[in-house]
């Protein structure tokens, strides 16, 4: 039974509810998965790609590296076994125009992509899982909803 629908949201109060979560997703997920995460500044999307690609290194015994926010750099890799996962920031871009360089969707057949702020994007993939991020309680609390994933 999925724990998660279109509408459900699911508690994150806390940073192992957020590590919960990645796992779950590494379950689900396979090489040509593509990711939008939304969520205000500091919510937790890049502690929720860290987590997950530190589960990702961990089921293949890989050493667990640090995982931060490719904001400046707009792109981290991850090598994992024969697939990569690839975790944009695209916060700092101004204009659709600023993705044409990137590649985001090509060549992703051996790739997981993950995108934080994924607003700028006009066309959606096919495939897309939209994970969004919530403060809830005046901050005090976090949530997430899920749309293109059942888990």
């Amino acid at each position: 039974m999925p724990i998660a629908t279109k509408s459900d949201k699911i508690d994150l109060s806390s940073e192992n509810k957020t590590e919960e979560l990645a796992k779950k997703f590494l379950i689900k997920l396979k090489p040509g998965s593509i990711i939008f995460l939304y969520g205000e500044m500091g919510v937790g999307k890049t502690t929720f790609v860290k987590y997950l690609v530190n589960a990702y290194q961990k089921k293949y015994n890989l050493k667990q590296t640090e995982v931060t926010s490719p904001t400046f750099n707009l792109l981290n890799e991850y090598q994992i076994k024969q697939f990569k996962i690839n975790h944009y920031d695209l916060f700092r871009l101004k204009s659709s125009n600023e993705l044409r360089n990137l590649g985001l969707f090509e060549d992703n057949l051996n790739t997981i992509t993950l995108i934080e702020w994924p607003q700028i994007i006009k066309e959606k993939p096919e495939n897309l899982i939209e994970l969004t991020l919530l403060y809830e309680d005046n901050h005090k609390n976090r949530s997430a909803q899920i749309k293109g994933l059942d888990l």
